[in-house]
């Protein structure tokens, strides 16, 4: 189930919550990528608050949004590059993409297998793809006063399984947000004590959001994405002739 576009501007834009969690992942995806310049860069769900560092260096930042969530034009004060699109048929060239973050995307989708097949087909040779999701051991993923209490919270262990089978090769992972999900103003004033202290001991604390680095192996273990599957026709398996190639589907 995806939460609707004014729902998640509200969170991040106009909530002090909200605000501090999008600094600390922003930050967190800079750490991964410091340097996008003449890339392509794209975010799919809601994940614009994390494209605004490369606005001005990246070749091209896109901003993705399903059409059940809804659209919001972005950047504000700035040329629009946020577009409605299909969860499964996103309006991007095949292999032209250098950098994709997702977030609020793969948990709420009801089609997760078709959805990393699109990410897998849109990513260019050397590209990564950032997945950004409430972990099933946090805290933020058992309250819905924030939207990582919606859709299916994974563990990192059940992710990379997933990355695996549709072809990419995790690279690197991180827990993010340890701070309670609460607008109270003692948890909001201690937040960056409980980050520090989370990341230094993260057998002891569960970090509210997980977010996991991948890449695009190739070849690929599977059929592409796209290519045409060839059907044999049952008389030819019997026929002493070489089978003639059936017509792709």
């Amino acid at each position: 189930m995806h939460l609707d576009v004014q729902t998640l501007r509200d969170f991040y834009y106009r909530s002090a919550l909200g605000r501090a969690a999008q600094k600390v992942i922003r930050n967190q995806v800079v750490r991964f990528w410091p340097d996008t310049h003449g890339q392509t860069v794209v975010g799919y769900g809601f994940a614009v608050p994390l494209l605004r560092p490369y606005l001005k260096d990246a070749r091209r930042v896109i901003g993705l949004m399903p059409a059940p969530q809804g659209v919001m034009p972005w950047p504000a004060g700035g040329p629009n590059v946020s577009v409605l699109s299909e969860e499964t048929l996103w309006p991007l060239e095949t292999g032209h993409v250098d950098r994709l973050v997702l977030m609020h995307g793969l948990e709420t989708s009801e089609r997760p297998s078709d959805l990393l097949d699109e990410c897998y087909r849109v990513l260019g040779p050397g590209g990564e793809v950032l997945f950004v999701l409430p972990n099933r051991s946090g805290l933020w993923a058992r309250s819905d006063a924030t939207p990582f209490g919606y859709g299916r919270p994974y563990s990192a262990t059940q992710l990379e399984a997933q990355l695996r089978r549709h072809d990419f090769v995790p690279i690197d992972h991180v827990s993010v947000l340890y701070q309670p999900p609460s607008n109270r103003r003692f948890w909001m004033k201690t937040a960056p004590f409980w980050e520090k202290t989370g990341r230094a001991i993260p057998a002891v604390m569960a970090g509210g959001v997980m977010m996991v680095r991948a890449s695009k192996k190739h070849p690929p273990s599977r059929r592409g994405v796209g290519e045409a599957a060839r059907v044999l026709n049952p008389l030819e398996v019997l026929s002493p002739k070489p089978a003639k190639a059936a017509k792709p589907i």
